[in-house]
């Protein structure tokens, strides 16, 4: 295995090994339009060019904003990498005032924009941004100079790139490669700083990790690629040559899928289980022998074990209900999948049980931003699979957990820190170890079980400890329950701010014949939806000691997001944001309103 090291390696790695005609391909107007690795190259070197002349300098900052993944975003990547400058992808739902501090903290001096939508937004604060000195669009937007410009100001100076090789041989591994910002649950975005070394290092031994046959797969590319997880397996599928297509956006994957046939895609837990939602209610529709079936698959499915631990009995009927029922489900993916690849947040086993008995091979991984990410990954391969666990730790990965249950990591992938923050960054980085600030534990046999954030855990009055996201992760087993917010700090029993999945509730009254009201707000005080739910509470109940059980709840009408503050761009629940946006509803908890 060649060992890359630098970022704008590899897709010179990819047309020295595997050449693709097809290196990535985005959809444009209807057709999946390729670019091969060779022009892939040409437009990341005209690139490069072109912002020389430009004026970017070494350690510069380029921002990159994308709505959606697409060919544009990685030719800009590679192009502002290869001259020594760093790139800072920006999340493109963030708010207007967050764009303005990760623009002047960073001291971009360029920015790359998709579309309208985003560059309304940058429009609104470039003025506040001194460092500033131009934008590009990747769509042609009237008013707004185009990323073609600065190709074609590449293209007219062929003479730079001798400049441009002198800047890629002047990049060391060690040397800062981007920086990604955190969406954090509380406070200002931290730049974290990741190397080339960082991030080459994890696509190399996440490499291991995925069935792919190199030369000959495809992929599916639709996790936001300004987060690290995306970006890093992007870099990985290069180097293994694998094709890349991008999704159109998230309601078209079903159709893109079908259109691509993919043998490996990423997903987040929330993702999974639309779609298990999705597949259960079309379930429910059916009649007679077809959804007695249906529902008998899908039990078998949900006591699934990996190597055939539950007999050959088991395994017989598995084969049936593959033949029968998951074929389906298979399609729906595309036919071809030997890995999704889950990470972000807890997958509930359930999910993953289910989706590998139906041969949809879902492997859950375990990372931060600030570990580039990848710190442990299951693979069904060579007894690496456990359900309920993150997997093994990555190769030249040092696990510990400390003596109060926090997992420290030491590794290549471990961030050089946040940005312009030293001491943010000594508060993480300790003798010689990364606090993850997550709680943890590793079975006799290497596997990494996640319990909960370190920061998320509380104390009753009582003086009893409770793991919010352990609960949270049950109740969310729910069809009816889209968010929840388990809360208790200091009070004498655990309580929950719950978000109903609507449109699950509204499909249920239809077919109860119940008059609950489309309105989430008159919808949330109604008792016979609130009956409803409790139902599903006391269920998952069950499972947690007396102490965590929660005792009480209120429904909120809003639907949580990243738009409306309640969620962070990785979908996780801004805990204190939302206690305090609910605060009405978190004192009705208390019987304090």
């Amino acid at each position: 295995m060649t060992e890359v090291k630098r970022l704008f390696d590899f897709p010179y790695y990819q047309l020295e090994n595997y050449p693709l005609e097809g290196a990535l391909v985005s959809k444009v107007n209807g057709n999946w339009i390729k670019t091969s690795t060779q022009e892939y190259l040409d437009k990341a070197n005209a690139i490069s060019r072109g912002l020389i002349k430009l004026g970017v300098q070494a350690n510069d900052k380029v921002a990159i904003i994308s709505m959606t993944n697409r060919t544009e975003w990685n030719i800009v990547d590679i192009g502002v990498l290869q001259v020594g400058a760093q790139d800072v992808p920006i999340y493109p739902t963030i708010s207007e005032q967050d764009y303005e501090y990760v623009l002047n903290h960073s001291e971009s001096k360029y920015c790359f924009v998709s579309c309208t939508d985003v560059l309304e937004k940058i429009n609104k604060i470039k003025d506040n941004v001194p460092s500033l000195k131009g934008v590009y669009s990747f769509d042609d937007i009237d008013g707004c100079d185009s990323w073609k410009e600065v190709i074609k100001l590449g293209d007219d100076n062929q003479d730079l790139q001798e400049e441009v090789q002198k800047r890629k041989d002047a990049v060391h591994e060690d040397d800062l490669a981007t920086l990604i910002y955190t969406s954090g649950t509380t406070g200002r975005p931290k730049g974290v700083m990741l190397s080339h070394k960082n991030i080459a290092s994890n696509a190399m031994h996440s490499e291991g990790r995925l069935p792919i046959v190199a030369g000959k797969s495809s992929s599916l590319s639709f996790l936001p690629v300004c987060h690290i997880y995306e970006r890093m397996l992007l870099y990985m599928y290069q180097y293994m040559g694998v094709s890349i297509h991008f999704a159109e956006s998230l309601e078209t994957i079903s159709d893109n899928l079908k259109e691509i046939h993919p043998e490996v895609m990423t997903a987040v837990p929330r993702l999974l289980e639309k779609v298990y939602d999705k597949i259960i209610a079309k379930g429910a529709d059916l009649t007679g022998v077809k959804k007695k079936l249906f529902f008998w698959a899908v039990d078998l499915g949900l006591k699934w074990e990996p190597y055939g631990k539950n007999g050959a009995w088991y395994e017989f009927q598995l084969k049936i209900a593959r033949k029968l029922i998951f074929s389906k489900w298979q399609e729906a993916l595309g036919g071809n999948l030997t890995a999704i690849a889950s990470g972000s947040a807890a997958l509930q086993p359930r999910l993953a049980r289910v989706f590998n008995a139906a041969g949809c091979p879902v492997m859950e991984g375990y990372g931060l931003t600030e570990t580039s990410p990848v710190v442990s990954v299951n693979d069904m391969r060579n007894g690496g699979f456990r359900i309920g666990t993150v997997g093994k730790a990555l190769p030249d990965t040092e696990i510990k957990i400390a003596d109060d249950g926090e997992i420290l990591i030491k590794g290549p992938q471990v961030m050089l820190g946040y940005y312009k923050d030293p001491e943010q960054s000594a508060e993480v980085l300790k003798n010689g170890y990364f606090h993850t600030g997550d709680i943890g534990e590793i079975d006799k046999d290497g596997f990494l079980k996640i319990t909960d954030r370190k920061k998320s855990m509380f104390k009753t009055s009582g003086g009893k400890y409770v793991a919010p996201q352990l609960i949270e992760n049950a109740m969310k087993q729910s069809s009816f329950i889209e968010q929840i917010l388990v809360v208790g700090d200091g009070e004498k029993m655990p309580a929950a701010l719950i978000q109903p999945n609507w449109e699950w509730v509204s499909d249920w009254s239809d077919k109860k014949g119940k008059s609950i009201s489309k309105d989430p707000k008159e919808a949330s005080q109604d008792p016979q939806l609130i009956k409803r739910i409790q139902k599903e509470v006391d269920k998952h109940n069950e499972r947690f000691g007396k102490w965590e059980k929660i005792k009480t709840f209120q429904l909120t009408p809003d639907i949580w997001s990243i738009e409306g503050g309640q969620l962070t761009p990785t979908m996780k629940a801004k805990r204190k944001v939302i206690k305090e946006m609910y605060k009405d509803l978190y004192e009705k908890l208390y019987d304090r309103a």
